[in-house]
């Protein structure tokens, strides 16, 4: 005899009431065990060939709001012909649907219907009646839907099977497949039952009661088999791109930094003129950068940072510079604008405390007016930050960084060369992807230019970087598409795993 649990034995036994096969439902009602717990027991019960599983798909049927008002009312071609019918049989359509007071948004369908049922005809506005049929199969349906509230359309009579096809495409009711599963006890399951079975009651948490009296030792403990297939639980969770993000954040701050977060909306003073970009630079174009229509410009800083910034510009002021000789324009720089890096911040922070250390990061949206594609998008976050210290190097910097993509478990990193406006010495970092045998670009990076530096007052050198961080999440994530991180694609982000690390 093989070994049987709890809800095993109680679910041979219900169907050894119920002769041998039965629904589903009613063994839960013989049985009194919980639908889960009577599927677990039938999946069991049929590996140990005691019972079998019927599956017949059924479609269940209901009247939806429109046909549940039709219940009540009536059709609107019934309502038309019995007003009709008081009218003497013939009528003025006008006339007609006064009597029956039907309303007119109803008219078309009520005449559409009362010629194809061959109930009426109309002729010069006329309508006259044919006859007054007793109820037809559709009507009968909505009857005994209003009366049931559902029924399965596999136990109607064919001429009730054609009327559900008359009501769906009148969209009168709303249809549901579903699989009615039976039970059936085999030949081994039906000895097993005429032999009898007691039922043995399981203990299924071993509790500090039981333990403490010694109790656990005279029950039956109940066996679970931890590789059996669960329930699928869509539970709640951080998008995969937020988890990435969240994780980057808990690095930096492991790292000694201090987040900081600022308005999407700046001034171009902030975005650009600050960081020595000069006012007719293509970056500045309308084509590259969302300008705010309303309001169009904000409020510069003091006026001693303003003034620095405009000869910095215009003659180097007192860096050694030549600036980019212009006639630079405050106008220019109150106009508004979706920030297009998260630089605009950290320079206004970099402005408001001068005196090292400071360890500073951000991951934010950025914006820019980019072509949509596989790898290009209008909005974006970006990673970045700076070390401002008493004679901090670019080695430090290097340093930091091969730090921070250790930690993300890219271990193989490399810096090479390269040119950007408000960095001086400049270069890019790369990291090896093992999944794709290549070395990727991740971020810029470089120390700031005096030219940045000094009309804020600034006198110690500032390391800083600064990439966009989607590329990071896609390697992370393996994916290749970046636009796929926004389509809100249910069935991805429940496949995604809860820990990106």
């Amino acid at each position: 005899m093989p070994e049987l649990r709890e809800n095993e034995q109680k679910t041979l036994l219900a169907l050894q009431k119920l002769k041998g096969r039965a629904p589903v439902d009613q063994i839960i009602d013989a049985s009194g065990l919980a639908h889960a717990a009577v599927m677990r027991a039938a999946l069991t019960l049929t590996e140990k060939k005691l019972t079998t599983t019927h599956e017949t798909k059924q479609t269940l049927i209901q009247l939806n709001e429109e046909g549940r008002t039709y219940a009540e009312t009536g059709l609107p071609e019934r309502l038309l012909l019995s007003a009709l019918v008081k009218l003497g049989g013939e009528a003025q359509v006008n006339s007609a649907v006064e009597e029956a007071g039907l309303e007119k948004r109803f008219l078309s369908v009520a005449l559409g219907w009362l010629n194809r049922k061959g109930w009426a005809t109309i002729q010069k506005g006329v309508l006259k009646s044919l006859k007054e049929p007793q109820l037809g199969e559709d009507e009968k349906l909505i009857r005994l839907l209003s009366e049931k509230g559902s029924v399965t359309v596999e136990g109607l009579n064919p001429k009730m099977q054609a009327a559900v096809a008359v009501l769906k495409g009148r969209k009168l009711v709303d249809t549901e497949e579903k699989t009615l599963r039976e039970l059936e006890l085999t030949s081994n399951g039906l000895s097993l039952v005429k032999k009898g079975i007691e039922v043995n009651e399981e203990v299924s948490q071993l509790t500090p009661e039981l333990i403490r009296t010694g109790n656990w030792r005279k029950v039956k403990l109940r066996r679970f088999n931890v590789e059996a297939p669960g329930p699928e639980a869509l539970l709640g969770k951080l998008h995969p791109a937020q988890q990435i993000i969240q994780h980057i954040r808990e690095i930096f701050l492991e790292m000694g930094f201090t987040e900081i977060r600022g308005s999407i909306v700046q001034t171009a003073f902030w975005n650009f003129d600050a960081l020595f970009q000069p006012q007719d630079h293509p970056a500045r174009d309308v084509v590259d950068t969302f300008y705010l229509s309303h309001p169009e410009k904000g409020m510069l800083p003091e006026k001693d940072a303003v003034e620095a910034v405009a000869a910095t510009h215009e003659n180097g002021w007192t860096t050694g510079s030549r600036g980019w000789e212009y006639a630079w324009s405050p106008e220019e720089a109150k106009r508004l604008v979706l920030r297009t890096h998260t630089t605009a911040e950290t320079i206004h922070y970099l402005s408001e405390h001068k005196e090292p250390p400071v360890k500073v990061f951000s991951v934010d949206r950025v914006y820019r007016n980019e072509k949509l594609d596989y790898k290009h998008l209008a909005e974006f976050h970006q990673i970045e930050g700076i070390v401002m210290d008493k004679k901090v190097t670019l080695r430090d910097l290097m340093g930091t960084l091969t730090e921070f993509y250790n930690k993300l478990g890219l271990e193989k990193v490399q810096f090479w060369p390269s040119y950007f406006p408000y960095t001086e010495p400049s270069m890019q970092s790369t990291v090896y992807v093992p999944e794709l045998k290549t070395w990727v670009e991740l971020c810029g990076m470089g120390i700031f230019r005096p030219e940045v530096l000094a009309p804020f007052g600034v006198k110690h050198p500032v390391l800083a970087w600064g990439g966009g961080l989607e590329r990071l999440i896609l390697l992370k994530l393996g994916i290749e598409d970046i636009r796929l991180l926004y389509k809100n694609d249910l069935g991805w982000i429940r496949r995604t795993p809860v820990c990106q690390r």
